[in-house]
């Protein structure tokens, strides 16, 4: 039975990872995090026989130590996520997502683990000079924000600085998540579109011409742990993006969708505090490793309005919705 540590596996794509490892069965999961959103979404695996759960955090070298005993492989998630969390936790940011992260990585190595898959992000690309074009893994990166600048300068450092290492690293490019989780988010584009679509039937926008692909949160989930389970000569210091090449989307385009479910005025206003604008071409994880989403955000849309609509959820605003 292989041991996987999931780091951040409290949070809204690391909770499903755990999920969908333990429900493949041959997986013993441990999970350290330092549980600054809660530890809520994984209360209903903290009984499973082959979860294991440690509060911890990824900067303190004994946490790590412990974290890594007995380890095969690493899903990577920990992270100050996002342009704005980023930019308001900076110092936390630099700590976390660059030096805790070369930290995690060199120690996993001493300690023997095989694979270290690191999720990274599609942010990376930043702003595309052709807006009809697409971006892929061979295009030039342009990252315009420190989520994405700190991203980019780590996998530099797995995939050339340390492209040696006898661990076989793989950096993933996520798209922008959506749909449901057990840590549900609701600052996220197409979550926080349909909420308050549902709940105030107003939604104001700006940028709406601007590009972004987007992917549901199980497939991201289930990218992480298909190059987990594939062929080393495939995956070792290897750079995928994660989504499907059909389910790139304006901001207009996913308010229509919203629309098309839920009655709600629109209002577009000019703001210039976000100028990433980026359309990714991802035929080379569905070539190379067979990879196919099974959601698309129309069905993310469908899940986040159903369980507003539900109000089992006392309050969608509240903080522990948001990473802000």
């Amino acid at each position: 039975m292989k041991k996987i540590l999931v780091t951040g596996g409290a949070g809204y794509i690391g909770s499903l990872v755990v999920r969908q490892l333990l429900a493949k069965g041959g997986y013993h999961v441990r999970v350290i995090d330092s549980l600054k959103w809660g530890g809520d979404a994984l209360y209903d695996v903290m009984q499973h026989p082959e979860f294991e759960f440690i509060k911890g955090d990824i900067r303190n070298q004994n946490d790590l130590d412990k974290a890594l005993t007995g380890i095969n492989g690493i899903i990577h998630l920990a992270a100050i996520v996002g342009d704005p969390a980023c930019t308001k936790f900076s110092d936390e940011a630099k700590e976390t997502n660059w030096k805790a992260s070369i930290k995690l990585f060199d120690a996993a190595e001493q300690a023997g683990v095989d694979r270290f898959v690191f999720a990274s992000t599609c942010s990376n690309y930043g702003k595309m000079a052709n807006s009809d074009g697409f971006l892929n893994e061979n295009s030039p990166l342009n990252p315009i924000s420190l989520y994405a600048e700190l991203k980019v300068k780590f996998e530099d450092y797995i995939l050339n600085q340390r492209k040696d290492s006898r661990m076989c690293a793989t950096s993933l490019r996520y798209s922008t998540v959506h749909g449901f989780s057990p840590r549900i988010r609701f600052d996220l584009t197409v979550n926080e579109f349909t909420r308050n679509m549902v709940l105030e039937h107003f939604q104001e926008i700006w940028g709406e011409q601007f590009w972004r692909p987007y992917c549901h949160v199980d497939d991201l989930s289930s990218a992480a742990i298909l190059v987990l389970e594939s062929p080393t000569e495939k995956v070792k210091t290897n750079v995928f993006g994660v989504g499907d090449t059909s389910e790139n989307y304006q901001k207009g385009m996913i308010i229509r969708e919203v629309q098309k479910l839920v009655d709600g005025e629109v209002k577009y206003v000019a703001k210039n505090e976000d100028p990433r604008d980026y359309r990714v071409d991802f035929t080379k994880i569905k070539e190379e490793l067979g990879f196919k989403i099974t959601k698309t955000v129309p069905d993310g849309i469908r899940e986040i309005k159903k369980i507003l609509d539900s109000r089992i959820i006392d309050d969608p605003y509240g903080q522990k919705f948001r990473n802000i």
